[in-house]
């Protein structure tokens, strides 16, 4: 199994730290797609992240026959 390296959030600062690295446009074409490459890396990883923390948010919402409930998500303004 693939074993994450960076947490969700280390991940989401390294993306923060790459985005603006390359919109400052300054790097060469070379450094510039290493970064891009890495970006498209974590990603990957963060969208595999936030899937299976919801996959384990909907095991936590257990209907009343035990089955898993799937509850729209209230913004509570």
């Amino acid at each position: 199994m693939n074993e994450r390296k960076l947490s969700f959030e280390q991940a989401i600062t390294r993306l923060d730290e790459i985005v603006r690295s390359l919109e400052k446009g300054d790097a060469p074409l070379s450094d510039s797609l290493k970064l891009f490459e890495e970006g498209t890396v974590l990603i990957t990883d963060c969208d595999a992240m936030l899937n299976e923390a919801e996959q384990m948010v909907v095991k936590l919402k257990k209907g009343p026959d035990g089955e898993p409930v799937e509850l729209p998500f209230e913004d509570k303004e």
